[in-house]
């Protein structure tokens, strides 16, 4: 039997428009509109393996803004509260109500692909950093799966911490011991945590696969800086999108 367990963003859902989008929208409002960062800028922050929570990201961006005006982080006055505010605004939509950035969010999998993980006996779960209303809006609403196994932003720490990661497959019940445990996220910080799990679990099979986010997939010259950089990270393969991490790419991988 094996496991395999999925972030939400950029794997199940395209957040190019919408999480990601909501980040620029907040820095860009923060700094009286000074500053919009670019798809580039986000990347490169998520870069640094430890931004997974884009509220914090947000306050980190506006923060660096201002440092590059010759302002400390104590002469800001920015309330962290006010920036996760505007940000659920503009993503959730008004009284979060999910009418936001959140309603347009294409679909990268269909509903088949865990019924055929399913029927091949391979037990699945997800670890999000995304809030459990948003997680949830995607997997039920969207994806109709009403009893997935799902550990959320507010059910452990924020990666590359990997306890969300531990946790949810220990929610999926008494699996052996000896199984390999795969964790698909096309950010460093998600090969982070498949690398700090081994360093506190080392006798289980931990094993990172990266997954390429929709907005470097529509652009082939990032593509190869961007696969290296989650290998360099911990990914032992990377791929384009998460259905082809299929039947034969799990028994290729087993037999290694």
């Amino acid at each position: 039997m094996q496991i395999v367990v999925f972030d939400i963003d950029g794997v199940i859902r395209d957040v190019s428009n919408s999480y990601r989008r909501a980040i620029s929208d907040t820095v860009e409002h923060f700094t009286d509109g000074a500053w919009r960062p670019t798809m580039e800028d986000l990347d490169n922050l998520k870069s640094e393996g430890i931004w997974n929570n884009d509220w914090e990201a947000s306050q980190e961006l506006i923060y660096r803004y201002f440092e590059t005006r010759d302002k400390t982080r104590n002469e800001i006055a920015l309330d962290y509260s006010d920036v996760v505010n505007f940000f659920q605004q503009k993503y959730r939509g008004q009284d979060n109500l999910f009418n936001g950035y959140i309603a347009s969010e294409p679909l990268l999998v269909a509903n088949s692909y865990f019924d055929r993980l399913t029927t091949n006996n391979i037990a699945w779960a997800f670890f999000s950093g995304a809030t459990r209303g948003s997680a949830e809006f995607v997997l039920k609403q969207r994806l109709g799966l009403e009893t997935a196994t799902l550990i959320a932003m507010e059910d452990a720490p924020g990666k590359p911490d990997p306890t969300g990661l531990f946790m949810a497959v220990e929610k999926l019940g008494s699996i052996d011991f000896n199984c390999p445990i795969f964790y698909l996220g096309d950010t460093v910080g998600d090969m982070y945590t498949v690398v700090r799990a081994r360093q506190i679990q080392p006798k289980r099979q931990w094993r990172g696969i990266g997954i390429l986010p929709p907005h470097i997939n529509c652009d082939r010259q990032k593509i190869p800086s961007y696969s290296e950089k989650l290998q360099q990270a911990g990914a032992e393969i990377v791929l384009s999108n998460v259905e082809e991490f299929n039947l034969q790419a799990i028994e290729k991988l087993c037999c290694h």
